[in-house]
């Protein structure tokens, strides 16, 4: 038999912007759909049906008009695609059933007319698509098999491969999946670096569903979606995603800037390490909590450390039925047991999910819990990251013991500012350096809830944590930290404190020269927004300079290394613009904030008329507001 049905349906269609091999890359609309219907065991062949399709656009490209010979006036009138594809379906089941036949074979000259156009526009109108459209031969792929010595069959017509095949049974069928499968992925599982990519930019509400939704048309492997997470487990805007071979992963990089509602998604060739390194996991505990096929995966953050099961059950009610109750929890702890204030939930479908997301920012005891759609991914990277060694191992070694003469205020509110520090602190506020208040920001420029502050001495700080943690501020308690002068200015450099231990800047894996301790003066210094500069051979002392950042005067930027700094919550979408140390001389800097669009350097400068500074050394910048000094109010500090 010459297929899988003795009928075919040629089908053909064409967009308004890209056509040929390019077709869909540039996300645009069809505007023509063309099929015909062959009898293989009458050899013969219908009537040809050419159907235009009106846009939601009304625009066509020159390179359209030229190779379809189209216009605007020929599809202004046309019905739109979900009325076409029912004209479609309509016309061929009728014709199939005249030949007396049931069933037919769909063919096409290009896989990119199903993959990268018909079910992308799909998708995005909520169009329910044929079921003929999700298997189909690719009759040029056909070809090159059954006549390899052929010649290129780009030279060749449609009708003229037809002929060449028909009596070759069809080697395989494509297809396209209905949905994406979730699933786990093991460490140990190798996977091919040619068919992974990184999306970025994704809205931080993406579940792997909404990925595959974006691919869709393509296949993505079991389980291939895997969101990245920053530095405190909030989701970054990135994705790794893997697809079943290469040939869908290079159409996938074809939807490279397509749009994700009003976001645009870039997308880049990925590794299969780096898949792994996010995807894979180890833990028993959960692989059998994934264990269940097609659930819905929620994740709860800011829990009570002493929730238990069944108070979560309760929190989520009857509405939102947890799948075989407390076996669907399962509750993220560190090495040591204790709770992280994070769980995952498992539920049967759509609906019970749902339900529990509109408990988004409910209370739970005295804590507000998020909620948000997860991945088995997601799942094994945050179990991964919390039962991994501490950070804080991470850090080159350093010679000198750093004083324990700074405090760390976490859980401030965010409209708290540099007045309402003081007054919490109460008498203790005398004991303050100069420049002492950092208030850490994310990088929208909004607080993040946390601030370090710098006391005289290693028993003031530890005074003012044992006298103010806990101690309220707007209705909302405020934890107090003693902590090091070191770990605070590893964080203003772009790293980070949490529960887990320090973690440096990205930068400090990139030189292996221990560096030197910040000095207290370089402490009071304003980073730039700057790239890490290799190091470099002096005959100097290193002894008054940081070895990995050697001071510069000028500003810098590395669009390649991670932020590190707090994110509010929900996530949101950070770019990866990194903000790291390159101090200059003690007490060079100031930052000025609220000027003029239009205000230029001689305005600066007259501003500044009868202070000293140094002609070569200023810079106009718009960076994060930070911290306000306690001496000179008007004077910030950036960090």
């Amino acid at each position: 038999m010459a297929s899988h049905s003795d009928t075919l349906v040629v089908f053909f269609g064409a967009t308004a912007g890209e056509n040929g091999g390019k077709l869909g890359s540039d996300e645009r609309e069809i505007i023509l759909l063309v099929w015909q219907i062959v009898d293989l065991h009458e050899k013969k062949v219908g009537k040809l049906h050419k159907c235009f399709v009106k846009p939601d656009t009304l625009e066509l490209t020159d390179q359209c008009k030229e190779e379809t010979g189209l216009t605007v006036d020929d599809i202004v009138k046309a019905e739109p695609l979900d009325k076409v594809l029912q004209q479609f379906q309509q016309s061929v089941s009728s014709e199939v059933k005249c030949l007396g036949r049931t069933t037919y074979t769909l063919c096409v000259d290009s896989p990119l007319v199903i993959r990268q156009a018909l079910h992308p526009e799909a998708s995005k109108k909520n169009l329910v698509l044929p079921e003929c459209f999700f298997s189909f031969v690719d009759v040029r792929k056909e070809f090159h098999k059954c006549c390899p010595n052929a010649g290129p069959a780009q030279k060749l017509t449609l009708t003229s491969m037809l002929e060449c095949i028909l009596y070759h049974k069809f080697s395989c069928v494509e297809t396209v999946n209905y949905k994406f499968d979730s699933g786990t992925c093991s460490k140990t599982e190798p996977v091919d670096s040619e068919t992974v990519i990184r999306a970025r930019g994704l809205p931080w509400q993406s579940s792997d569903q909404d990925i595959a939704r974006f691919f869709k048309g393509l296949n993505i492997a079991k389980g291939g979606v895997a969101l990245c997470l920053n530095a405190q487990g909030r989701r970054n805007g990135e994705a790794l995603v893997r697809f079943i071979n290469s040939e869908h992963r290079d159409l996938a990089l074809e939807r490279h800037k397509h749009h994700m509602g009003s976001r645009y998604i870039e997308v880049y060739k990925a590794t299969g390490e780096e898949f792994l390194k996010i995807a894979g996991g180890t833990s028993n505990e959960v692989a059998q909590f994934l264990s269940k096929e097609n659930q819905v995966i929620i994740r709860m953050r800011g829990l009570p450390f002493t929730a238990t099961p069944q108070e979560v059950l309760a929190f989520l009610g009857p509405e939102s039925p947890v799948t075989d109750g407390t076996e669907g929890l399962l509750f993220v702890k560190y090495p040591d047991g204790r709770p992280t204030g994070d769980a995952f939930v498992l539920f049967s479908c759509e609906e019970y999910a749902q339900n529990a997301l509109k408990k988004h920012k409910q209370i739970l005891g005295k804590r507000y819990i998020e909620l948000f759609r997860s991945t088995a991914a997601e799942v094994q990277q945050v179990l991964n990251r919390y039962m991994s060694t501490p950070l804080i191992s991470t850090l080159p070694p350093s010679p000198i013991v750093s004083t324990r003469d700074c405090v760390r205020l976490r859980g401030l509110p965010y409209t708290a500012g540099i007045e309402d520090i003081l007054e919490f602190m109460g008498e203790h506020t005398v004991d303050i350096k100069p420049h002492g208040v950092h208030m850490v920001l994310n990088q929208q420029g909004r607080p993040s809830g946390d601030a370090f502050i710098q006391m005289k001495s290693p028993d003031k700080a530890f005074m003012v944590a044992q006298k103010c943690h806990k101690k309220t501020m707007k209705d909302r308690y405020v934890e107090v930290f003693q902590c090091s002068t070191e770990e605070m200015s590893i964080v203003l450099m772009g790293g980070t404190l949490n529960r887990s231990g320090l973690s440096p800047p990205t930068a400090y894996a990139a030189f292996p020269t221990p560096p030197a301790i910040l000095s207290e003066a370089a402490l009071y210094q304003p980073p730039l927004l700057a790239a890490p500069r290799p190091p470099q051979t002096t005959t100097h002392s290193p002894a008054h300079t940081l070895a990995y950042y050697p001071p510069q005067p000028h500003l810098y930027m590395n669009m390649n290394m991670n932020y590190t700094a707090y994110y509010p919550s929900p996530p949101v979408s950070p770019s990866t613009v990194g903000y790291f140390a390159a101090p200059p001389a003690p007490g060079a800097l100031v930052r000025m904030q609220g000027l003029p669009y239009n205000t230029g350097v001689k305005d600066i400068l007259s501003f500044f008329q009868g202070y000293q500074y140094a002609p070569d050394e200023y810079s106009v910048v718009q960076m994060s507001e930070q911290a306000r000094s306690l001496i000179q109010p008007k004077e910030w500090l950036c960090l």
